[in-house]
């Protein structure tokens, strides 16, 4: 399954909407996404994971490193929407706080 990823931007933060399933062999277009997001400044970077199935550990990876580098330039990140079994997968791995997950 191909990977989409669209950025956009509202009145407080930076949207970045992915579709399909995240896994080594794509991660490295979610990450460019999420570094041009903070290479432009946003102090806030929304997430939304509700068409994405399947995100493997490079794919989570992505999202705990572009964590930490929002947070050394003062903006937040947070992952919205994830489905049931990525929701799970974020929890057990216990980074649901660091990416303040926000389920629908």
């Amino acid at each position: 399954m191909s990977l989409t990823v669209e950025t956009s931007k509202n009145a407080t933060a930076t949207l970045v909407k992915v579709a399909g399933e995240v896994d080594v062999s794509n991660a490295a277009e979610l990450r460019s996404a999420l570094d041009a997001a903070l290479a432009d400044g946003a102090a806030a970077i929304q997430v939304d994971l509700a068409d994405v199935p399947y995100i493997d550990s490079t794919g989570i990876g992505v999202l705990v490193g572009t964590a930490h580098r929002a947070r050394d330039k003062g903006a937040s990140l947070v992952v919205a929407n994830p489905q049931r079994n990525v929701a799970r997968v974020l929890d057990l791995l216990g980074v649901g706080a660091e990416l303040n997950v926000r389920k629908a």
